[in-house]
């Protein structure tokens, strides 16, 4: 059953690694500022905020569940 717990913590962290590379691929997701004294934020641009979306994330979504699924049932 130890297996079941190893292959569970491998397929959450697999799930996050995922879903943190597909944010990354879509490029910025702040522009900088055209005054040079403004402060510098990571204020998203009108889109910036759908890097977080299902369309785009659920396999690594689904890794994290049947991975936490794995876990739970290994702890039971």
């Amino acid at each position: 059953m130890i297996w079941i717990t190893w292959l569970g913590a491998i397929f959450v962290i697999l799930g996050v690694l995922y879903t943190a590379n597909a944010a990354v691929r879509r490029g910025r997701m702040s522009e900088p500022h055209s005054s040079p004294t403004a402060a510098r934020t990571l204020e998203p641009r009108q889109s910036g905020i759908r890097a977080f979306g299902l369309k785009d994330n659920w396999p690594g979504i689904l890794l994290i569940l049947i991975g936490a699924i794995m876990l739970l049932y290994g702890a039971w």
